[in-house]
């Protein structure tokens, strides 16, 4: 992957040592660095956020768009074939896992220490909020991580936590944090609202402790938690993403963009594709996001690509006929969407509240998802018809339109959110009965809308008619540190997942 530096956004971060996250203080006298006694939050904050925004907004969504089958490899390159394969190596996300650790995790713990100090709770918020995004993205792939004792000074092999617990102790965090905070505190520079006050990150805060619970409300106890945070009703009215600030030259684009689109590292290789899977769904019910999340092909028209292959080399199936993620160099980084939220509350209500509330709630999801594709009028009728409210099929329903909506938003979720929901659910179609490699035969009629399909070549560990469910551990973290516990394989789902 081509190697993004965000130069003039990321410049404040300081702190590069996972063992310290108070080596900020090692400057010596580089004229270049601050003093020791100017260091803020609001030095260490833009950097630390940009961070994991870079990461989130780009390795995630690569990722989880080919495990969750919106993606396919693009016609002759092979870069993310292994993942259209769902495999995943502890090589390839090593590079993402060390900038969360070191990029985003340490500098956020110093960011923290510093509000503390000061009773900046406003800032201290803040930091939290992306602190616990980070652990909980860390968890979602690997399952156990460090983290009772990670960043801990001295402590070079810190243990892996399971899960589980470290779920219960960021939404800890979260709940403290929000105690100490009140809406009109300040909050020290920042991105994500470039704004001065707690209000906007209290309830940025409240959408991802609502995510966080949900993820683990079919294997824990939540329900009061979640009465609780529902009542209080104050999450984000519109979307939460990094957006107006990007600009379209090396190290300050939308990292998606930059890493797949643009040319700024002299690199003209594409990768992203639309896959069939996420194109029959869209066409069957005529949804006009394909238009706002997709470009057509060369020829005007939507085609989409099988995962397990990048196909033969032919005349037929070549650059042409591929359609790619529509992407721009000043696209938003979707931290969390008001489309998310409502598929949330309506998964909420179909289990615990009100039946006419759940439907509410997942119609204006929908809603929510046509206003962040750019579609200001309301023409979900076709959506909805295909997929009308019933309380009785709630899960399926909710899965397959937050699987839609997030391929154009926030992949990684998607590909979350179809680990614990299970749906789309796999059809009777194969990756195989889509393309033959040998015959170059391409038929996708029989691709069933609503389900996912086996790529051609699948990962072994995985096997037919299954997601891959974890990702090995680190590369950069499992070779240093002895207290790595033994993988438990591709097919064994995170704590949170269906069995």
């Amino acid at each position: 992957m081509k190697k993004i530096l965000y130069s003039s956004m990321l410049a404040a971060v300081l702190c590069f040592s996972t063992t310290s996250c108070d080596s900020y203080l090692d400057i010596n006298d580089d004229p270049n660095s601050p003093v020791v006694s100017n260091l803020d939050p609001g030095l260490l904050f833009p950097g630390a956020e940009l961070a994991f925004a870079n990461s989130y907004g780009n390795y995630l969504r690569i990722t989880g768009g080919y495990f969750a089958e919106q993606y396919c490899q693009f016609f002759g390159t092979s870069n993310y074939l292994d993942y259209s394969q769902f495999m995943q190596s502890a090589s390839r996300s090593s590079g993402t896992y060390s900038n969360l650790c070191v990029r985003v995790l340490a500098n956020m713990e110093t960011c923290r220490k510093m509000a503390a100090e000061k009773d900046e709770w406003g800032t201290y918020l803040a930091a939290t909020v992306i602190r616990v995004a980070s652990y909980q993205a860390m968890v979602d792939c690997y399952g156990s991580i460090p983290y009772s004792e990670a960043l801990v000074e001295g402590n070079i092999l810190p243990k892996y936590d399971a899960g589980s617990d470290v779920y219960n102790g960021i939404l800890k965090e979260l709940d403290e944090a929000l105690a100490k905070a009140t809406p009109s505190m300040a909050v020290c520079t920042n991105f994500l609202y470039q704004g001065q006050r707690a209000d906007a990150w209290i309830q940025a805060a409240n959408a991802l402790k609502l995510r966080i619970l949900m993820r683990i409300s079919n294997v824990s106890d939540v329900k009061a938690q979640l009465a609780a945070l529902v009542a209080e009703d104050n999450f984000p009215s519109s979307d939460v993403a990094w957006e107006g600030f990007w600009k379209n030259e090396s190290g300050q684009a939308n990292p998606f963009y930059q890493e797949e689109f643009a040319t700024y590292f002299g690199s003209n290789q594409v990768n992203c594709a639309l896959n069939v899977a996420l194109l029959a769904t869209m066409q069957a019910s005529d949804d006009p996001r394909l238009q706002a999340f997709f470009t057509p092909n060369a020829g005007g028209k939507y085609w989409g690509g099988v995962s397990g292959t990048n196909f033969s080399t032919s005349s037929e199936y070549n650059a042409n006929v591929f359609c790619r993620p529509n992407m721009h160099y000043n696209d938003p980084v979707y931290f969390i969407t008001r489309s998310e939220i409502d598929f949330f509350l309506a998964e909420y209500e179909a289990r615990y509240g009100s039946a006419a509330k759940a439907q509410e709630h997942y119609e204006n999801a929908i809603r929510a998802s046509f206003a962040s594709a750019g579609i200001t009028d309301d023409p979900t009728s076709t959506v909805l018809n295909a997929y009308p409210w019933n309380a009785s099929d709630y899960k399926r329903l909710i899965g397959i339109q937050k699987w839609v909506a997030l391929s154009g938003t926030n992949n990684f979720e998607a590909y979350c959110e179809l680990r614990r929901l299970g749906y789309p659910e796999f059809g009777e179609t194969q990756g195989s009965d889509i393309y033959n490699v040998n015959t170059r035969e391409y038929d996708d009629s029989v691709v069933e809308a609503g389900k996912l399909y086996t790529p051609i070549m699948v990962n072994a560990q995985v096997g037919p008619n299954k997601l891959l469910q974890r990702w090995p551990y680190p590369q950069s973290s499992a070779n240093s540190n002895g207290n790595t516990p033994a993988y438990e394989g591709d097919a064994a789902p995170i704590f949170w997942a269906l069995r």
